[in-house]
């Protein structure tokens, strides 16, 4: 099954591309192989027709979460984007519902996350994953040790699975995939939900929806707790340099002069959230279940971008 899924994985057309070689790449394999157990000389084959593409780098040196919120948003928030959500969500309505049972995550936010992903499956990526990786690993230092672990990961995968390392394609960091899952969340969480024997993430919509479902569980997801909303009053700079981890519970948050617009059970703790618009700053409270989002991806933006299109499928649904 899983050598069949690698044939469906294309790869794109040419590009500028350089070969992977040097001394890190070297010393990348004889750990591979003391570790691992890979034949260097396979190994080597393999990563010899990897290539540094240029494309890789400019793409991830102007990701969209760069923007200011007010740009970034429409990228996300559409009337497409919100009404495939719904379509999406009423057709795998059962899946969904399993999946809130067992890990208790509503099927609005699953679903927001495999929209603004991959606009529901439809857009996964044009790039090899091993050249994605391998340009991110030897050619772009500010987050090399992270890609050389996700190369990694990648090709343990691909052996475990019998998948030819050079088939799969995926988003220019090297995510895959219906939930754009890094290799590494791909060996930790994703789930064969139909007990086919195959976490298929590339073509199943229901290992897809499971695999972001037990992702979010696994990082903390809070069955029935609040995600966000916006604050009224301005927060103190103090509040606002505390980071996305939800820190003050509200009832001390209300004592500094800001407070949930709309009624907030219990007396959670929270993160106070700075949104760019174009002329003024936009507060939210950010919950343990907004962090739980941030932890897919750590920006902010992308969090509520994620929680925006949520709101809009619940409302869509009717729920």
């Amino acid at each position: 099954m899983l050598l069949l899924l690698a044939t469906l994985l294309l790869s794109p057309g040419p590009s500028r591309a350089e070969a992977l070689r040097g001394a890190e790449v070297d010393a990348f394999i004889a750990r591979m192989a003391q570790e691992h157990g890979f034949a260097p000389g396979q190994l080597r084959a393999v990563l010899s027709r990897a290539r540094i593409e240029q494309r890789i780098l400019d793409a991830i040196s102007r990701p969209a979460e760069a923007k200011p919120w007010h740009e970034y948003r429409r990228i996300f928030l559409t009337p497409a984007r919100m009404e495939q959500g719904v379509a999406f969500a009423r057709r795998h309505a059962g899946l969904l519902e399993q999946a809130e049972r067992r890990w208790g995550v509503p099927p609005e936010v699953i679903t927001a996350i495999i929209g603004v992903e991959t606009f529901y499956g439809r857009h996964t990526g044009g790039y090899r994953v091993i050249d994605a990786l391998s340009t991110l690993a030897f050619a772009y230092p500010p987050r090399s040790g992270f890609f050389r672990r996700e190369l990694e990961q990648f090709l343990l995968l691909t052996r475990d699975a019998g998948l030819d390392p050079l088939q799969p394609t995926g988003s220019y960091a090297g995510a895959m995939g219906i939930p754009q899952f890094m290799p590494s969340s791909y060996r930790s969480y994703a789930v064969d939900f139909d007990g086919d024997g195959v976490a298929d993430i590339w073509q199943d919509p229901g290992d897809a929806i499971a695999s972001v479902a037990n992702y979010l569980g696994r990082h903390g997801w809070r069955r029935g707790g609040p995600v966000a909303v916006p604050v009224r009053g301005v927060p103190p700079q103090a509040v606002l340099d505390r980071g996305l981890e939800p820190h003050t519970p509200l009832s001390r948050l209300r004592l500094l002069g800001i407070s949930p617009d709309r009624e907030v059970p219990g007396d959670p703790e929270a993160a106070v959230i700075a949104l760019q618009q174009p002329d003024h700053l936009e507060y939210w409270f950010g919950f343990r279940n907004f962090h739980v989002i941030t932890r897919y991806n750590r920006s902010p933006l992308y969090a509520m971008a994620v929680w925006q299109l949520a709101e809009r499928i619940r409302e869509g649904l009717g729920r």
